[in-house]
């Protein structure tokens, strides 16, 4: 079976924690420490996390001597933000029909 990247990166952005994580990664990278800091649990639950975002491709993690540093990785989530933006602007044209049309209803009762 053909691997679907999309369904695995929005099942590992379905998580607050992981989100949270991303969003402290989009300010540069650091260790996995570091990351753990804020969350109230432990840094094995925190590698867990981090683990379902790098098979998702949204996180690599290098080696630079003793430490480990993680980075965001952003092309899943422009596959995403192109997914998203299909639907958008689907969304986009419904909601200027509906103004059309309550235009058209209000023009419609100010002249009866």
């Amino acid at each position: 079976m053909p691997r679907d990247d999309l369904s695995t990166t929005f099942a590992a952005l379905a998580d607050p924690t992981r989100r949270a994580i991303l969003a402290r990664l989009a300010l540069g990278e650091t260790s996995v420490s570091e990351l753990a800091e804020p969350f109230e649990m432990s840094l094995p639950a925190v590698t867990k996390h981090l683990k379902v975002l790098q098979r998702a491709g949204l996180v690599t993690q290098g080696r630079q001597a003793q430490w480990r540093p993680c980075r965001l990785e952003a092309a899943p989530l422009q596959e995403v933000a192109g997914w998203i933006e299909h639907y958008r602007q689907f969304w986009e044209q419904r909601l200027d029909r509906l103004e059309d049309y309550l235009h058209d209803l209000q023009a419609g009762q100010t002249r009866t």
